[in-house]
């Protein structure tokens, strides 16, 4: 049975990309897929590793039915371009930064998470820390139509 693993990347690993895991995981356990489509998040920077998801992403995400408890902060490594079919980057600051440190034979597994979202005006997810609970309310809101743009595709590749 084939399967297809998904890495989601931003800066530190505490707003956007926890909770693209999240609601990726969620939108997947729905479908029924959860044995054929894998998920983890990572960060580019090292400043909050082994740090649970910042609070007001938690809360935010538990509003809408989501559980981020568990998850803890990583970097990014070396092996994720090889382990992961898709590494998908919230902006393109993370996307360039992710660009230099790709193995060359995998660079074809970089792209920006909002390129599954069908709405070709925002290309990239914001950074919520350093604004309002209505940031992370945003997140969430793109997250969830890019979460399932990229499902709609990795049905269509699972079922081919």
């Amino acid at each position: 049975m084939r399967q297809v693993k998904v890495l989601f990347v931003c800066t530190g690993n505490i707003c956007r990309s926890p909770t693209a895991e999240g609601v990726f995981k969620h939108q997947v356990k729905e479908a029924g897929l959860t044995d054929r489509v894998l998920s983890d998040s990572a960060g580019t920077h090292s400043y909050h590793i082994g740090e649970p998801p910042d609070p007001r992403t938690v809360e935010a995400a538990s509003r809408r039915g989501y559980d981020l408890n568990a998850l803890r902060a990583r970097q990014v490594k070396q092996g994720d371009f090889g382990e992961f079919e898709y590494v998908l980057a919230m902006d393109e600051t993370n996307l360039q930064v992710l660009q230099r440190m790709c193995p060359p034979q995998h660079t074809q597994r970089l792209r920006l998470f909002m390129d599954y979202a069908g709405h070709p005006a925002v290309r990239e997810v914001p950074d919520p820390y350093y604004g309002g609970a209505q940031g992370f309310e945003r997140v969430l809101d793109l997250v969830e139509l890019a979460s399932r743009g990229l499902l709609d595709h990795l049905r269509g590749r699972l079922e081919s």
